[in-house]
């Protein structure tokens, strides 16, 4: 990669560097464009047919769900407690993975004849994986297996009381495991240590959904019935989860975005709906997913009770998806409210105790939400560029989630800390974990002596990963509409981002809000319009004379009948600097 100066915001440019061989032969076999042949090598996609499936995604390219780890016996599990009509007790988690994947398996097992009750726990009565209580209600309703999907990997002693209480454990799951597995039937989990196996990317939604694919096989089931009726539901814990769009996630996602768009739930129809998203002549994106379903979903989760988005996915009434659908969207406005107000405390508490000079942000205050504190967490990673431990105090113990940077995996951290810490686990990237309240200068102190080992200045530095140059020329419409093949855009699949230097400034006209500009841009005689979010200022300082070199996106809108294609400017620097 080629750095480049520092720009107008303040980040560092990266260009990827070109692969001229892998590149040609994408062009040659592919037929695709420079940019297009480029971008799928920045992907990782130099094979041209595994270039062509990425383009080109089909429900075929599914991998086999009986490849999963365990898969025959959760199968027989799960279709013997059907055929003893033996009462499955389904346990979830409470974000949009854990419900999403609730609804998959509930909505499923009841469609192949199964009885089921199904459960999400309460963030702040239960907290996260099985609860004690969980293990009791399910042996009050007379349940018989004990199935968990977004959870329970971990679970040794939950699942154990699941054994004692006189049921049997089927553990759907997709978070790291410890050295040694849990008590059960089957542990549907591609992260075992005894693998490798398929499937690591999925979300525990994508997991729900392949186990129920495999099981469609064995009970003849045709696939394209389950995909249809199924797909919208998996689509939402994949993205909202944040996987990365390849492989199978690609194909979930694809598809899914069609199907959700379509759905006949009364609960998804309502949901987009309150989301002013449904209107069926304009596609659905994973932004919409991310910005708009997802935190609606979660916000009930994090302040209220999860049950009741579990309840909106469920419903097949629509006056109640209605009514369930307005209150997620009252929540998620107060969720909203809620989280300015941690984040302007923690931002104070971080500036006045120089929190921001140390490696790893370690910060704690009562009066703060569990549920919120983990968005917090990705909002001080944002502002500070350093990993970020936002921890809420109740009753001498403090717990809450963690968000880091590039190259501190959080999950190793707190495997590191554990013998000062009550729970903790996750991810590379997102975790979460709890500790009395006298551990946390020792686990804050820990944080930073583990990253000043491997960390250096350069992680702090924002980076913008450019995926290529281009001409003004090059960068057109109709290379925007042959990326757009690139699609969906997500984790691991980012929107392309161009380069294109020595751009004259032809016109610069604020917008009422003089932060954003419209800007007319010149080059070799052709011209393009462009909108600077944020950068108004920068760009009105600059002399008339002045080349820039921009950093942006495509974008093309319809508006009143007409097409409007422009340039988004993220970033520009003076051309030579």
């Amino acid at each position: 990669m080629i750095g480049l100066p520092t720009s107008a915001s303040q980040t560092t440019w990266r260009v990827l560097p070109d692969q001229p061989e892998a590149q040609a032969r994408l062009q040659n076999e592919l037929g695709v464009s420079r940019l297009l042949a480029k971008l799928l090598v920045n992907r990782g996609l130099t094979d041209p047919a595994e270039a062509e499936h990425f383009l080109n995604p089909s429900l075929d390219h599914l991998s086999d769900p009986t490849k999963l780890p365990d898969f025959d016996p959760a199968m027989k599990a799960l279709l013997g407690a059907k055929e003893r009509r033996e009462k499955i007790y389904i346990h979830g988690d409470y974000d949009v993975d854990g419900v999403s994947s609730t609804a998959i398996l509930d909505r499923f097992l009841r469609k192949i004849g199964c009885e089921v009750v199904s459960h999400v726990p309460h963030r702040e009565k239960e907290g996260y994986g099985i609860h004690s209580k969980a293990v009791h209600w399910a042996s009050e309703a007379k349940a018989d297996l004990f199935l968990t999907c977004d959870c329970g990997s971990s679970a040794h002693g939950a699942l154990d009381m699941v054994y004692e209480a006189g049921m049997k454990a089927v553990v759907t799951d997709h978070h790291e495991v410890q050295a040694t597995l849990p008590q059960a039937e089957a542990i549907v989990n591609p992260h075992r240590h005894d693998g490798p196996w398929p499937g690591t990317e999925l979300s525990g939604a994508g997991i729900a959904y392949q186990l129920c694919h495999g099981i469609c096989r064995e009970i003849g089931w045709p696939a394209a019935a389950f995909h249809k009726n199924f797909m919208d539901l998996a689509v939402l814990g994949t993205v909202a989860d944040v996987m990365p769009l390849h492989h199978d996630n690609r194909v979930i996602t694809a598809f899914g975005l069609q199907t959700l768009r379509s759905s006949s739930k009364a609960g998804l129809r309502a949901l987009l709906k309150v989301a002013q998203l449904d209107d069926p002549t304009k596609p659905l994106t994973t932004r919409h997913i991310g910005f708009q379903l997802g935190p609606r979903l979660n916000a009930v989760g994090r302040i209220d009770d999860a049950d009741v988005a579990l309840r909106l996915l469920l419903t097949n009434e629509l006056s109640e998806a209605t009514e369930l659908a307005e209150f997620l969207d009252t929540t998620n406005q107060e969720r909203r409210e809620r989280q300015k107000r941690i984040l302007d405390e923690a931002t104070q508490e971080i500036q006045n105790r120089g929190l921001d000079e140390k490696y790893v942000i370690v910060v704690a205050k009562e009066g703060w939400e569990k549920g919120i504190v983990g968005i917090v967490a990705g909002k001080v990673v944002e502002a500070f560029r350093r990993p970020a431990f936002v921890l809420a105090i109740e009753g001498g113990k403090a717990s809450g989630s963690a968000r880091s940077i590039p190259n501190f995996h959080l999950a190793d951290a707190i495997n590191l800390n554990r013998d000062i810490l009550s729970t903790g686990g996750g991810h590379a990237a997102a975790a979460g974990c709890s500790l009395v309240v006298e551990n946390i200068p020792e686990f804050a102190a820990r944080l930073d002596r583990h990253a000043r080992g491997f960390l250096t200045e350069e992680d702090f530095i924002p980076v913008t990963t450019i995926d290529a140059e281009a001409t003004l020329a090059e960068a057109s419409l109709e290379s925007l509409r042959a990326i757009s093949k690139l699609e969906p855009f997500g984790q691991a699949n980012p929107e392309p981002v161009f380069l294109c230097r020595n751009l004259s400034i032809l016109s610069l006209t604020p917008t009422r809000n003089p932060e954003h500009a419209r800007v007319t841009l010149g080059q070799d005689g052709q011209t393009r319009e462009a909108m600077a979010f944020g950068l108004g200022h920068h760009l009105a300082e600059l002399p008339r004379d002045a080349k820039i070199d921009v950093v942006f996106t495509l974008e093309e809108s319809t508006w009143s009948g007409r097409t409007q294609f422009k340039w988004l400017i993220r970033d520009f620097q003076r051309s030579g600097s």
